[in-house]
């Protein structure tokens, strides 16, 4: 065998190894590779009681029910089913009824998520200050910008014109 081929057979194996491994890996995370899990992927997994996972959807309007001690009660949907959740502590200040939520936590024999840690997701209008500040500056700014989306309307801009960027002058 000449070097050649020694250095190609052993390139070979190390890649094959590589492989091997990550394919390994991805196998053993394919489960945890998803960020959180619907109601709905919730309802079709069979998740057991007691095992973590994170879930995501939208608090259901006129679900938020507050008790003693920061206990705090809600249901999150995502358009076809719906999970209670059961809280205690301090929610984040963007937490509301109609937007995104990610809790963390686990499922109890009842069926009712109890969740440690809930995080608030803001909505896809978000827009930087500069960047709202500059469109009321020109006049392009529209009072719809915090509705719900699909419910925007489109900005209108006349021809020629152009957003301006920070630190852009005129």
């Amino acid at each position: 065998m000449t070097r050649k081929q020694r250095r190609l057979t052993m390139i070979g194996g190390s890649l094959a190894v590589l492989a091997v491994a990550a394919a390994l890996v991805l196998n053993a995370m394919r489960d945890s590779i998803v960020f959180f899990s619907t109601p709905t992927m919730a309802a079709e997994k069979h998740i057991p009681p007691g095992k973590r996972f994170r879930l995501g959807g939208l608090v259901q309007p006129g679900s938020l029910v507050r008790g003693d001690n920061l206990a705090i009660s809600f249901a999150v949907a995502d358009g076809s089913a719906t999970l209670p959740v059961s809280y205690k502590g301090i929610l984040p200040d963007l937490f509301r009824e109609g937007q995104g939520v990610v809790a963390e936590g686990a499922l109890d024999a009842s069926g009712v998520f109890k969740a440690d840690t809930v995080l608030a997701k803001h909505d896809e209008n978000y827009m930087p200050k500069d960047v709202a500040d500059a469109l009321k500056k020109q006049g392009h700014w529209k009072d719809d910008y915090g509705a719900k989306p699909g419910a925007a309307a489109a900005v209108p801009m006349q021809q020629g014109s152009a957003m301006p960027t920070q630190g852009a002058s005129r």
